[in-house]
């Protein structure tokens, strides 16, 4: 039967501790799942599934608390842990990871190096990646916000091949930014 401590003092919350076992179980009665079960789940006294789990020498786990009565399983506790780790490992690994780049321009940015961030902003847009353009306003450049406005619109517009306006132009302080996505490739 497996013995836990808990800490007092953890950063982070352990797997382990979402779990209640063996004494820690303090209801009346539950309802108990899996081999250990008549038919597969039947409810039966905290006491006696804690005496059947002694028995086999395995842990009675709740698995379920919420439920009414609270679901619990009669089986090896450190090997439920590594199942569910990894099981919750491989669910993080299939999540879609999208990485946000930026480009940062001036009201003032001339033709060359606007089409040279162009190309780049393209590029990120072709790994698959977001793009965060913002117009920064240097002291007293806050004054030709409209041209900022332009600078966006005309990279919009230059890339909208390849993506599309996440997020609308908008002040933050002393910038204006805008989000641009990656457009979703068509599957022949």
């Amino acid at each position: 039967m497996a013995k836990r401590q808990r800490k007092t003092k953890q950063k982070k919350e352990d797997l382990a501790d979402k779990y209640l076992i063996n004494e820690e179980i303090q209801v009346p009665e539950i309802r108990l799942v899996g081999e250990f079960a008549q038919n597969g789940n039947q409810i039966i006294s905290t006491d006696e599934a804690l005496k059947i789990a002694e028995e086999s020498g395995l842990d009675l786990v709740m698995i379920a608390p919420n439920a009414n009565p609270p679901v619990c399983k009669i089986i090896d506790f450190q090997k439920f842990l590594y199942e569910e780790k990894k099981r919750l490992k491989e669910i993080k690994s299939k999540a879609d990871k999208v990485e946000v780049k930026e480009i940062r321009f001036t009201p003032t940015t001339d033709e060359h190096d606007f089409n040279f961030k162009v190309r780049h902003v393209i590029n990120f847009l072709e790994q698959g990646k977001k793009v965060k353009a913002y117009v920064f306003f240097k002291g007293r450049m806050i004054v030709y916000k409209d041209s900022g406005r332009e600078l966006l619109d005309r990279l919009l517009e230059a890339v909208s091949e390849y993506g599309q306006i996440e997020q609308e132009p908008k002040m933050e302080g002393r910038r204006m930014s805008i989000i641009i996505a990656p457009k979703k490739k068509k599957k022949h």
